[in-house]
Parts: structure tokens; sequence; C-alpha cells
């Protein structure tokens, strides 16, 4: 396959994205039509999973610095950095996969390969659960951002099958980071969320996204970021357990603050109303 013919693949957003019906499957229960497997093995010759494109280092190469120049000029192209995370994030994606092999939910994790979609949370279920619980927060956050896990991208440039089923982990978990650390989807709240992720991940994806994000922030932002907000997210990104090892499709009953409390992440040193108004 030419360079262009990869470029064209990664700007266009061919796979569009549908919105199930609410009424879905509890996620407490693995069935193989809602885990990874429906995307792991390739149609076409080389494919090692559905959707994968394989690539030649040199390939990798251009697409990891022409995916970098465009989400440096847009953070807001998520197909670019989806396309930067995959082909600079190897020996991350590695030294990821063995913390989620040294753990008995992480290996649980690896083994079911569970999705977090739409299609897989039993919405109506967890809308009934107590404030404060990981289930019904994590729709709150869902709901006042207008953000859906369907929007994530399939990955394609990691060319082996378990590490990029860890990438995919990643995306997919994303926004519950935001409800565990108690961030809006604000330029504030994702660059202190890129920070957690840079400490604790490693992906070149995050430490990029950590280092110019604040370019991106007006002087009130920046100074709640370096003088707490950073220090708490980098800090809390280094002790933590590895979050890719929680398995939360069975943790929507628990508390967000029990949560925390397993997977040593102090509570946010500003509230949520507080990080929304700044200016």
């Amino acid at each position: 396959m030419s360079l262009v013919s990869l470029l064209r693949c990664c700007v266009s957003r061919a796979e569009s994205v549908s919105r199930p019906s609410a009424r879905a499957v509890r996620t407490a229960v693995w069935g193989e039509q809602h885990s990874y497997s429906s995307w792991v093995s390739g149609s076409c010759p080389g494919q090692l999973y559905g959707g994968h494109i394989p690539t030649n280092s040199i390939q990798k190469a251009l697409l990891a610095m022409g995916s970098g120049v465009a989400a440096l000029q847009n953070p807001y192209r998520h197909d670019m950095v989806a396309v930067l995370g995959e082909t600079t994030g190897h020996l991350a994606l590695l030294r990821l996969r063995d913390k989620m092999k040294s753990d008995p939910e992480g290996q649980r994790i690896l083994r079911d390969r569970p999705r977090i979609r739409l299609s897989t949370l039993d919405l109506t279920w967890m809308s009934s659960l107590p404030d404060g619980s990981l289930g019904m927060e994590y729709l709150r956050f869902l709901k006042d951002n207008r953000v859906t896990p369907d929007t994530r991208a399939d990955v394609k440039f990691v060319d082996d099958k378990e590490l990029a089923y860890v990438m995919l982990r990643y995306r997919e978990v994303h926004d519950l980071l935001h409800t565990l650390l108690g961030m809006p989807t604000n330029m504030l709240g994702e660059v202190a969320v890129k920070w957690f992720e840079a400490a604790q991940t490693g992906l070149p994806m995050c430490i990029l996204g950590a280092a110019l994000g604040p370019l991106r922030l007006s002087a009130s932002r920046l100074q709640l970021l370096t003088s707490s907000l950073g220090p708490w997210a980098l800090r809390n990104g280094r002790r933590a357990r590895c979050v890719l090892s929680v398995f939360y499709e069975c943790r929507w009953e628990q508390s967000v603050d029990s949560l925390r409390e397993e997977l040593y992440i102090e509570p946010p040193p500003l509230s949520l109303s507080t990080l929304r108004k700044t200016t």
C-alpha cells in the first residue's frame, strides 16, 4: 500500500458512528459478541485483525511525522492523534501489556478483551445507580459533555493483536479517567488528564500532548495547571495502579471515592465547577 493511500485512510473518517439503541447488554456478562473477538481476524492478506493496515518502519515514521504536524496544528483532529499514538507507542504498549499481565484483573481483561461501547452498557440499569457510583458518574460525564464511547477510533497501525487491544483499551477508558480524576473536557481538563496519562502510560503521544497542551491555555488556566493540577496529575499518574488493569465494567456500582482510594488516586485539588468556570 502506498503512503498516499495510507494517509488517505488516516484522514478519512470512513467509519460512521451509529448510535445503538438504549436497550443494551449489561457488561458484567462477557458474551463473545461484545468482546474484542469481533475484530481480531483480518480478512485480507497480512492483516492481523479487522481494520489492520500493515506498515513497515519507514511508513510508520512518515505517518508519525505527518500526523504529528496535523495534530499540533489542530489538537481536536482525533484521527491524527490516533495515528500518532499507534505509530510511536510500541515500547510503551509493551510495558503497559506487561503491567496488565502482572495483575490478575489485568490478565482477565487481556483474556476477555471487553469493549466499552453504548451497545455493551446497560444504560437503564446504570442510570438507576446512586449518585457517586462509578456508573452514575460516568453516565453523567457522557451526558454533560455530549460525548459517547463509540467515537473512539479503531486501531489500524499496531502490528500485534494483543498490543492493538491495549491501545484500544487505553482509548476506551479515557472518558472513565476524566470521571475518576474529576476533570472536565475543556482544554485545562484535557491537559491535566494528559499529564496523568503521560506519567502513567509513557505513551509518546501523551507526553507530547502534556508538553504542548499548556501552550494553548490562558494565563489563569496555566497558573492553575502549574500550581496545583499539574503536580497533582503527575504525582498520581506515577503512583497509581495501572488504570488499564481495572475491569470498570464490573465496578459500576462501586463509588468513585472508593475506587480512587483503591487505585491510590487522590481527589482532585479543585472542584469540577471551578475548573469549568475558569477562563
